[in-house]
C-alpha cells in the first residue's frame, strides 16, 4: 500500500463519527498486524469504556485486528493472566505494570505501556459511619484519627497501583502515615461497596462507578477526588509484556489506533458519552445501573452530604490528545512513591526504567497516523495536592523529600 493511499484511508477513516466500517488500513504489506485477534482483559470500572467501546463500535476492525475484551476478577488475577501469556494486553492499572517490570511483591517480567487509556476520575469514599461522627475530608479524618485511638482501615485496589498511592499520598497530606497509622488491605474493584456496607472497613480508593454508587446506596461519602490530589493525574493504561510488543508490534500499533479512536470518540460530546455509560453498565462490563456511571462522566458530581459542583477536570479519554501519550514522568512518579512506602527498598534507575517500559515511539506512529498531536517533551510539571511540584527532573531527591513515609 502507497504512503499516499495508506494517509488518505486514515483520513476518512478517522473522523469522529464517521463509517466504522471504512477500509482497513493495516491490511497488506509490512505493516498487516501479526496477530489478529487480542484479548484484552479489563477490570468492572468506568475507565475500561475506550477498550470496550473500540470493539462494540468496530473501531478494531479497521485497522485488521479483533479485540476481545475480557472480564476480570481482580487486578491480580489481570497480572496473573498477563504474564503467562492467557491475556494480550490490559486496562490496567499504571503502577501494577512497573511493580511487575521490577518484580514488586510478585512475579518479574519486562512490561510495556503502550498509552494510557483516562486521566482523573477515580475518588477517596469514607464511611458514611465516619462522615455522621465529622470525618468529611482530610483534615477532619486526621483530626478523628487522632482522637480516636482505634485501628482505622482503609482499602485500595491493588498494591503498586494507582489507588494505592493516591489513598498513600493524601493521607500523608494531612500528616497521616498510612503504614503506621492505619490498617491498609487490598479489595477488588466490585467488591467495594460491599465491604464497606458491611464494617469491614472506614474508607477506599478504587475507579468509578465504585465511589458514586456508594453514594447512591447511602454507606460513604466521597471525601476528596482524586484530580483535586493531582489535577489530569495519569490512571489506567493499556499495558502488555515487552515480549508481546518484540513478537507483534503492528499488532500492538493497530490496537493504540482502535483505542485512540475510541477515547476521541467518547469525548466528542454529550451523546457519545451517555451511549458509552449505556454500553459498559451491561452485565459483560461494569454490571451496574447506568445512573451509577453516567454523572460523574460528565463531570456532575455530588459528596453524599448535601454538596454538587460541577468538575471540568472529570474522567477524560482524549481530551484532545493530551490523555494519551506516555508520558516518562508520568511512570517515574510511580517508582518514587513506591520508593517512599518501602516497596522499592533502594533508588532504581528512574528515567531508564519508564523508558524500557513506555512505548513511546510505537506511540508516536500511531498517533501520527490519526493525526493525534503528541507533546515534545517526554516530562511533565504538575503540582499536587500538598503543593509539591512533579516534574521528574530529580526523581530521588523529590523521593526522599517526602516529611511522611514508610
Amino acid at each position: 500500500m502507497s504512503e499516499a493511499r495508506r494517509k488518505l484511508l486514515v483520513g476518512g477513516a478517522a473522523a469522529v463519527g464517521g463509517s466504522l466500517v471504512a477500509p482497513q488500513v493495516w491490511a497488506a504489506g509490512s505493516d498487516k498486524p501479526e496477530k489478529e485477534e487480542v484479548r484484552i482483559g479489563f477490570i468492572p470500572l468506568t475507565d475500561c469504556a475506550s477498550v470496550v467501546m473500540a470493539s462494540v463500535l468496530g473501531f478494531d476492525k479497521k485497522y485488521g485486528i479483533k479485540i476481545v475484551p475480557t472480564k476480570e476478577a481482580s487486578w491480580a488475577g489481570v497480572r496473573d493472566k498477563l504474564v503467562n501469556g492467557e491475556l494480550d494486553m490490559a486496562h490496567v492499572l499504571y503502577g501494577l505494570v512497573y511493580g511487575v517490570h521490577l518484580g514488586l511483591g510478585g512475579p518479574k517480567k519486562d512490561m510495556a505501556v503502550l498509552m494510557t487509556l483516562n486521566n482523573n476520575g477515580q475518588a477517596i469514599t469514607l464511611s458514611k459511619k465516619l462522615a455522621d461522627k465529622g470525618a468529611v475530608d482530610g483534615a477532619s479524618l486526621a483530626k478523628a484519627m487522632a482522637a480516636e485511638k482505634r485501628e482505622y482501615t482503609f482499602a485500595q485496589t491493588f498494591p503498586t497501583g494507582t489507588h494505592a498511592m493516591w489513598l498513600y499520598y493524601w493521607l500523608a497530606s494531612v500528616g497521616v502515615n498510612p503504614m503506621k497509622d492505619a490498617k491498609v488491605i487490598t479489595v477488588p474493584p466490585p467488591q467495594m461497596v460491599a465491604n464497606m456496607r458491611v464494617g469491614n472497613m472506614d474508607g477506599y480508593c478504587v475507579g468509578e462507578p465504585w465511589g458514586h454508587r456508594a453514594i447512591m446506596d447511602g454507606i460513604g461519602i466521597t471525601a476528596v477526588t482524586t484530580q483535586d490530589i493531582w489535577k489530569d493525574h495519569p490512571e489506567k493504561v493499556l499495558g502488555c509484556t515487552a515480549d508481546f510488543v518484540k513478537k507483534y508490534p503492528n499488532t500492538a500499533r493497530a490496537v493504540v489506533m482502535a483505542v485512540l479512536e475510541a477515547g476521541r470518540w467518547i469525548d466528542a460530546g454529550l451523546t457519545n458519552k451517555l451511549k458509552m455509560a449505556d454500553t459498559i453498565a451491561e452485565k459483560s462490563y461494569v454490571n451496574t445501573g447506568v445512573d451509577a456511571i453516567n454523572q460523574r462522566i460528565l463531570g456532575r458530581y455530588q459528596n453524599g452530604l448535601g454538596k454538587t459542583w460541577d468538575d471540568p477536570n472529570h474522567m477524560k479519554f482524549f481530551n484532545d490528545g493530551s490523555v494519551n501519550f506516555p508520558y516518562l514522568s508520568d511512570g517515574m512518579w510511580f517508582l518514587t512513591q513506591h520508593k517512599r512506602w518501602g516497596l522499592l527498598k533502594e533508588h532504581p534507575d528512574y528515567l531508564g526504567v519508564a523508558k524500557q517500559i513506555n512505548q513511546i515511539d510505537l506511540y508516536k506512529e500511531a498517533a501520527a497516523q490519526l493525526k493525534v498531536a503528541v507533546p515534545k517533551d517526554p516530562l511533565r510539571s504538575s503540582k499536587l495536592i500538598d503543593g509539591v511540584v512533579w516534574d521528574g527532573k530529580d526523581p530521588a531527591k523529590y523521593a526522599d523529600s517526602f516529611k511522611v513515609k514508610a
